[in-house]
């Protein structure tokens, strides 16, 4: 169980999470091995929606008065999604209490420290891993010599000299939020978009000694466990010990699903699914696994010029034989902006993947995260990004600040209308409006929408029923019985409880929703979609 320090704790570990359900890894393997120094840490994780002074007031307030000759500390897990909210937080820690010892760790953190505003507020900053060299850290100051470097190079220990984190995942975390775990860190390829680029290797912890931590939380109650391995599938024996260890616990087959069954999200490389894998998967029944799979481009010279490892007909092959043959919710990545990628060769790629059919295709725009190479293509592609975070491409020498723009609204509304699973039959109608290409058929749809809406959010799911009638019956021709008949299948597969103006009519007076199963595997699937990685 997770230890609770004594009153008035010397150290306090916190961060600020996208959301209440994401619970720290990071925070957790620090507090895991803080040895002789853990029964005065405490861990505090907020939100991102809290104002920094109220934050401030509860760290002050559990770590107590300043005590003289006595250090406290708070260590800040800093990323890219709440930098600009820790920086507020740190320079109000120090205008209340100057002595305060802040230590920064996290990504965001870990390059280019001497550029950054919240590494010039705080007293020290470890880069990378944090696991050996915070407690170093706060034993330092806490009982002396005094650290005469502010910026610290994590130290990356073996594996095996690593506590793992498991055990300090509460009751309520178990209950409540997605439980990050991981077998390996590192990754052996080299896509200058991602910061695992700057590994030299991928690094397994001891199989045997993972899944005795993994029963422990089975035990206790855990259900839902996010991997965040950047390739589970690398070494294929640990693979599959892990999801025979998972195969064990499902529930007895033919029973009902429920929110207590196991749901499981990996994320795999696209093109290494051998036939061994591939039985293990299809043992899985609905609703458990779900894969995140990272296309990012089809372009092969795209490929190649940021590193990218990758074989197209077979990434292709095994998603269709997912599609066709395992129950696997498919998550499936592409990136906008690359180094050259024009629209026309995005767009080819995204009607590529479309036709393979995964469940989801998550459009992301490419970021210049600190400290990753895809800096070296600035200069040569006319690459320009925001220098906010988070530090998203706004113009390419291939694609203008315009089309950027547009893809943008054309990535959230492909959220709203297809990620969303609520118009699984009316999608495949607006997408046949521009035959073959269902990219252009829905490049027209978002821009009709930014045109007659000016809005990306606050679209409500009857008012994108009436949305979807207007546009297809009257701009696409489609007709009207038939758009009818398909939006309002979809709308009692959705359970959805408002009546669209479009469908008023012909909605009975009372009528239950239809809710099915398979809402509540949306439902649980969703909990991983926009997680944070730690």
């Amino acid at each position: 169980m997770p230890s609770v320090p004594a009153a008035s704790p010397s150290i306090v570990l916190c961060t600020l999470n996208a959301k209440y359900i994401h619970a720290s890894l990071g925070l957790r393997y620090l507090l895991a091995n803080m040895g002789d120094l853990k029964a005065q840490t405490a861990l505090r994780e907020f939100t991102v929606a809290r104002q920094p002074q109220e934050l401030v007031d509860e760290l002050l307030a559990l770590l107590g008065p300043a005590r003289p000759g006595s250090a406290q500390i708070v260590g800040l897990g800093v990323y890219i999604w709440n930098v600009k909210p820790s920086t507020e937080l740190v320079r109000l820690l120090k205008a209340a209490r100057p002595a305060l010892k802040v230590v920064l760790g996290g990504p965001e953190v870990s390059h280019e420290v001497d550029r950054q505003a919240i590494v010039q507020l705080a007293d020290h900053v470890i880069t990378g891993w944090g696991d050996v060299s915070f407690p170093k850290l706060c034993r330092a100051l806490l009982i002396g010599p005094q650290p005469l470097m502010k910026v610290v190079a994590g130290e990356q220990p073996s594996l095996d000299a690593i506590a793992l984190p498991y055990a300090e995942y509460s009751a309520d975390d178990l209950a409540h939020r997605v439980l990050y775990v991981e077998a390996s860190r590192g990754c052996p390829f080299k896509c200058e978009f991602c910061l695992s680029s700057l590994d030299q290797t991928a690094r397994a912890f001891d199989l045997d000694r993972f899944l005795t931590a993994l029963q422990a939380l089975h035990e206790r109650g855990a259900r839902n466990f996010k991997f965040v391995d950047r390739t589970f599938n690398l070494r294929i024996d640990a693979s599959l010990r892990i999801l025979q260890f998972f195969l064990d616990r499902l529930p007895v087959a033919g029973s009902e699903p429920s929110a207590d069954d196991l749901f499981l999200h990996f994320e795999v490389v696209p093109d290494h699914l051998p036939d061994r894998l591939r039985a293990m998967i299809a043992r899985f029944p609905p609703g458990v696994l779900q894969l995140e799979i990272g296309i990012q481009s089809f372009n092969v010279k795209v490929q190649q010029r940021i590193s990218r490892q990758q074989d197209n007909d077979k990434t292709e092959a095994n998603l269709r034989w997912l599609v066709a043959a395992s129950h696997a919710h498919l998550h499936t990545d592409l990136i906008f902006g690359l180094p050259g990628e024009t629209l026309e060769s995005f767009a080819a790629g995204f009607d590529r993947l479309y036709r393979v059919g995964p469940h989801e295709i998550q459009l992301g725009i490419l970021k210049r995260l600190r400290g990753t190479p895809i800096a070296r293509h600035t200069d040569t592609f006319a690459m320009v990004y925001d220098a906010q975070p988070p530090y998203n491409v706004q113009q390419t020498g291939a694609v203008d600040a315009d089309t950027v723009q547009r893809f943008t609204r054309f990535a959230r509304y492909w959220d709203l209308l297809a990620n969303s699973g609520r118009f699984r039959r009316t999608l495949p109608l607006l997408l046949a409006t521009r035959a073959p290409s269902a990219f252009d058929a829905f490049w027209a749809f978002a821009d009709w929408l930014w045109r007659n809406t000016g809005q990306t959010s606050g679209l409500a799911p009857e008012t994108l029923v009436d949305i979807l009638f207007g546009y297809l019956s009257t701009d696409c021709t489609v007709p009207v019985q038939t758009v009818r008949e398909t939006l309002l299948a979809d709308y009692w597969a959705s359970g959805a409880r408002a009546r669209p103006l479009a469908l008023k009519a012909w909605l009975p007076k009372q009528r239950a929703p239809e809710i099915h199963a398979s809402k509540t595997v949306a439902q649980r699937q969703e909990r991983h979609l926009t997680s944070d990685k730690f």
